[in-house]
């Protein structure tokens, strides 16, 4: 639905392999997604490299935010669930940090790459945001939705990067409390600013501060698995799970959920309540009668120009 980036942050090969921003027009879209509704699709994810700077053209000749898509696409018949992917946070403009408020389908779970929780190293990566920008962007979101949980991306190892830059990114993972996150080494990549910049660090300390970074990640996710313990979620099932009479879905926050229901629940959305949280997935028990539906998986839908 949307491909390439302007961003040019000094780590980052994709403005040079997939070039510049492009954005499917709205009617492509839509009419994919009508095509996946009729088939019985009940969810669809937006994608693209920057999603939230998407700017297609709509019918009526104008450039349509992805806060307009959105709602637009909430209104094709059959569509019951919608996410977007990757975002960056200088993108998440008014309309769309609204969408979550405004927009039930709109599943409350966002994730937003911020990298590091230090200026400085921020600043080295060209991300053309700070930590308080960050900060202020989540307040808004949570502001408008209370319910949001949040995941990110982290590079540690950053060329230059010290103990104390590291330290920073620890405390903004204390701070936001992530319900998880993609953390990674530094690997230089060639053609990019940052495999030039001296002050590379050594893959000892790369490899220790990941370990770090990681556990505190893997503290936040538990915590917030465990905090979904006796709530009751509407939950899509797509598979049968390892178990006889075992189904496997996903809640509104991704995580896979598994319960004793009928192989007819397989594409139905049906609430079920946690009774359990193992070290991967949520266990829980369903709460009401549930009809069966003929959608059989979750959908992403590209953003990109001829995607």
């Amino acid at each position: 639905m949307q491909e390439g980036c302007d961003k040019f942050c000094t780590f980052c090969v994709v403005p040079y392999t997939r070039g510049a921003e492009l954005s499917r027009p709205v009617k492509s879209v839509l009419g994919e997604i009508e095509s996946l509704a009729e088939a019985g699709v009940r969810e669809v994810t937006l994608i693209g490299q920057n999603v939230n700077a998407y700017h297609g053209k709509g019918p009526d000749a104008c450039a349509w935010s992805l806060a307009r898509l959105l709602e637009r696409v909430g209104r094709v018949p059959g569509i019951e669930r919608l996410r977007y992917t990757t975002s960056h946070p200088r993108d998440m403009d008014d309309d769309l940090i609204a969408a979550h408020r405004d927009l039930p389908k709109l599943m409350p779970q966002l994730h937003l790459p911020v990298q590091s929780g230090s200026d400085r190293i921020l600043a080295a990566m060209n991300r053309r945001h700070t930590r308080a920008d960050y900060l202020r962007v989540i307040e808004r979101l949570r502001h408008a939705c209370p319910a949001l949980a949040l995941t990110s991306d982290f590079i540690v190892g950053f060329p230059g990067e010290t103990e104390e830059d590291f330290a920073a990114t620890l405390s903004l993972v204390s701070e936001i409390g992530f319900s998880g996150a993609f953390s990674f080494k530094y690997s230089p990549r060639p053609g990019t600013p940052g495999a030039e910049m001296p002050e590379q660090i050594d893959e000892v300390v790369k490899s220790e501060r990941l370990r770090r970074l990681q556990r505190a990640i893997d503290a936040g996710q538990a915590a917030f698995n465990s905090s979904c313990l006796g709530r009751t979620f509407d939950v899509l099932f797509e598979r049968p799970g390892r178990h006889a009479g075992q189904l496997v879905g996903r809640s509104p926050y991704l995580q896979p959920v598994q319960a004793t229901a009928p192989q007819s629940l397989i594409g139905d959305i049906a609430a079920v309540t946690i009774t359990e949280i193992g070290s991967n997935s949520l266990f829980g028990a369903l709460t009401d009668d549930a009809s069966p539906a003929a959608a059989p998986r979750p959908v992403e839908v590209a953003l990109a120009t001829g995607a």
